[in-house]
């Protein structure tokens, strides 16, 4: 098999054929008309039979079905198809002919995708093409259902997500957030609920200056609840200390951490 990269430009192909191997072939040129493209397909016959890849841009499609016709496998390296298992082909405004003859060679993909995460180019398209490759399968939920765990857990994480955008940069993973109780109050929903941290030092930084910081955090956590749940409720937060509860087993498990 012979493998070929052409790289396509108004006024010429730039031609690159490698074998099995990576070895160099030939490099050559040809005319980007149909009479031209027969030439180079005659030109490469002695060779054997031939896959390759066009750059994508404006003509390639013409390129591809003229060399179809002549017997070659051709392949247009861009943004509609999913790329299988291939590196991406990182430099979107010039892609060498060898680079796209060395992709033909070491695999047969389903596409070659140029992009450039830096720009961003195609990295959406990618995302959508890679997806209409993926098998279909039974759905792991029922329709409407948006996660399988309790209200508890939902309420609790939440609490701690207010908590970690406020200490973020003094208590950034020493504490956890657990639903002590909750009840029907007055057609409210009434939240306990209990933050632990490591060490004693820490619940007057959670707590901050005559608790203004917790106070912040538990009008937040109840304006997003109330989001959440589509309902009223009345929040009560304490601070205490659990001592290495993160390297406790039965903490975490307690916390729905496990």
């Amino acid at each position: 098999m012979v493998h070929v990269g052409l790289d396509l430009s108004r006024l010429r192909v730039d031609v690159c054929a490698l074998d099995d191997a990576g070895a160099l072939l030939t490099r050559t040129t040809a005319s980007p008309d149909a009479e031209g493209l027969r030439v180079l397909a005659d030109r490469l016959a002695p060779l054997g039979e031939v896959s390759a890849v066009v750059e994508s841009m404006t003509g390639a499609r013409f390129v591809r079905d003229e060399l179809v016709a002549c017997g070659w496998e051709v392949l247009i390296a861009d943004a509609v198809k999913v790329k299988g298992l291939a590196p991406l082909a990182c430099k979107t405004d010039k892609i060498d002919a060898q680079v796209l003859a060395e992709l033909s060679r070491r695999h047969d993909f389903l596409a070659i995708v140029p992009t450039s995460a830096l720009r961003k180019d195609n990295v959406e398209d990618l995302k959508q093409t890679i997806a209409r490759q993926l098998p279909l399968a039974p759905a792991m939920f029922l329709d409407g259902e948006v996660t399988d765990r309790g209200l508890e857990f939902r309420i609790a994480e939440l609490i701690r997500e207010k908590l970690t955008l406020e200490l973020n940069q003094e208590v950034p993973y020493g504490i956890a957030v657990e639903v002590e109780n909750m009840t029907e109050q007055d057609g409210q929903l009434a939240v306990d609920a209990a933050i632990w941290v490591d060490r004693e030092g820490q619940k007057p930084i959670v707590i901050g200056a005559r608790g203004e910081r917790l106070k912040r955090v538990g009008r937040s956590a109840r304006l997003a609840l109330n989001g959440m749940l589509g309902r009223r409720l009345h929040l009560n937060l304490w601070v205490k200390v659990r001592e290495n509860w993160a390297d406790n087993a039965r903490a975490l498990k307690a916390l729905g951490l496990e």
